[in-house]
């Protein structure tokens, strides 16, 4: 296990992650709603749209570094440096997109990663092997998580604010998109038995449902909302989805003692970021355009 390459393939592949998403939010703005009854036409049209391709393919290399950090260093930590993406979207997207940050956004973002970082920070050292797991404990984990993305998905037909719309499904693409994470690091275990193994591995098939649900619903987010707030919502479901696989079906155990509350507090802090960060005004007047 090689902690240190994990966690600099972590940090590059944030950074691309967030330029990926941006150039996401500002494509799936240039075409017509995501039609999740029409996932081929409503994915054809994305993918057409030049700044949303531009954005694929940073999503490409950024998922070939995620996956080369989950391979040498544990999920959780991995998780916690890929948690800096939610200020560097706040930074790359003022800089380079034109976005408008709010101060209310700036905050809920810093403690997002604040939150995220100090948890992991106070882990105990891993003394072991990393990459075993249960599979009842992992069936049971993805299941779950896999219901509450859907729950969250269908939170706009069930009711949700309007102004709200775009986070709640950000927060659902991005729950996905940590469903599909540990898949990958559970393929990242059975690769010790083979490229066979893996190809037969029922957690590819996950990997793949998962990726292709978050794709839809991260773009119909990106419809429904500012790029900052989406983009923040997504990245934090993520990220938690993935450090508790990490505390709950890998083995990352918490720290004892006194510790104990100040990650409690670390979880917290996250939660109240969740409600911070969103701007609550929808699309810019701009977001619309090609």
């Amino acid at each position: 296990m090689n902690v240190d390459l994990g966690v600099g393939l972590a940090l590059g592949c944030a950074a691309i992650t967030q330029i990926g998403f941006l150039c996401k939010h500002r494509g799936a703005n240039s075409v017509a709603d995501v039609d999740f009854r029409r996932p081929l036409q409503s994915a054809g049209s994305l993918l057409r749209a030049r700044w949303f391709a531009l954005g694929m393919a940073a999503a490409v290399v950024a998922w070939v570094l995620h996956v080369a950090a989950l391979a040498a260093a544990p999920l959780s930590t991995v998780q916690a440096v890929l948690s800096t993406g939610v200020v560097m979207v706040a930074v790359l997207g003022a800089v380079l997109f034109g976005c408008r940050v709010t101060a209310r956004q700036w905050g809920g973002a810093g403690m997002t990663a604040a939150g995220l970082v100090l948890l992991v920070a106070t882990l105990p050292g891993v003394s072991h092997g990393h990459g075993g797991y249960a599979w009842s404990t992992l069936i049971a984990f993805e299941a779950g998580m896999l219901a509450l993305g859907a729950l969250l998905l269908a939170a706009p037909r069930l009711g949700a604010p309007r102004h709200h719309h775009g986070a709640v499904i950000g927060a659902s693409a991005g729950i996905l998109f940590g469903v599909s994470d540990i898949a990958l690091k559970a393929l990242t275990d059975t690769a010790a038995h083979g490229l066979a193994a893996v190809l037969l591995s029922p957690w590819i098939l996950v990997a793949v449902i998962a990726s292709v649900l978050a794709f839809l619903a991260s773009a119909r987010g990106f419809q429904q909302g500012d790029a900052v707030s989406v983009i923040a919502c997504t990245s934090t479901g993520a990220n938690v989805t993935a450090i508790v696989a990490g505390l709950a079906v890998f083995g990352d155990a918490l720290s004892g003692g006194a510790m104990v509350f100040v990650q409690i507090a670390a979880f917290a802090l996250v939660a109240a970021a969740a409600v911070l960060t969103p701007a609550g005004h929808g699309h810019l007047p701009e977001a619309r355009t090609a």
